[in-house]
């Protein structure tokens, strides 16, 4: 029977010097492998060595726990390029619309914009806007609307036919059909201030919605 010599596998132990802090850990994991591997052959019964496959399995062992460790370090660099090229694509929505889950409506330059999603067809629905005091400023009706998402804009005149200022306001969308209600969730409308990178990932900081994850942007407008 085909035995390793011991004193040979020292000599490679040797070969990848003592684990110490400034190894990588799958360098410091290869030591142990190889500390393991001459421990067990130093202590072996010489009436039963240790046959060839058995240190060929644990050889393969480090080199499998190197692999994944230059796995886990690819992965890392391409998490960061893809995070860097994200947050490039992200910096051009800096001074754009953008669409979210919320009750938010921007008036610029006497323009209101927000929607709201049906899930099946509505024979009425009724839109009210209210100022930041709360007060309703503005009533709507739609006729026969659709299931799926419906732009709302509002030229940012009251009841009375007053131009009101540019600001943040708010709306509520009630959807009827054939007379019950239906449900509806409403899109709010911010305008992308800036680009926040933190620990929480790549975020958008509106004038309107507030902070938002980027993948909860259901549209972006001009």
């Amino acid at each position: 029977m085909t035995t390793v010599n011991a004193t040979a596998t020292e000599s490679l132990l040797n070969n990848f010097g003592a684990s110490d802090k400034t190894k990588s850990a799958a360098e410091n994991q290869q030591d142990r492998f190889l500390k393991l591997l001459v421990t067990q052959m130093r202590n072996q019964d010489p009436l039963n060595p240790m046959e060839n496959a058995e240190v060929t399995t644990q050889i393969a062992q480090i080199s499998t726990v190197n692999g994944i460790d230059k796995l886990n370090e690819t992965l890392k660099g391409m998490e960061t390029s893809f995070l860097a090229a994200q947050t490039l694509q992200a910096g051009s929505l800096v001074g754009r619309g953008v669409l979210g889950d919320g009750d938010s409506m921007l008036l610029e330059q006497g323009v209101g914009t927000a929607g709201f999603v049906l899930d099946a067809p509505a024979t009425d629905v009724q839109i009210k806007v209210f100022n930041a005091q709360g007060a309703q400023v503005h009533t709507q009706t739609l006729d026969a609307v659709r299931a799926g998402t419906t732009m709302i804009e509002w030229d940012g005149k009251s009841g009375a036919d007053e131009q009101l200022p540019d600001g943040p306001y708010t709306f509520e969308v009630t959807a009827l059909l054939d007379g019950k209600r239906t449900d509806v969730d409403t899109l709010g409308f911010g305008r992308v201030q800036s680009v926040v990178l933190d620990a929480q990932g790549l975020l958008l900081d509106t004038r309107g919605l507030g902070v938002l994850a980027l993948g909860q942007v259901k549209q972006i407008l001009q």
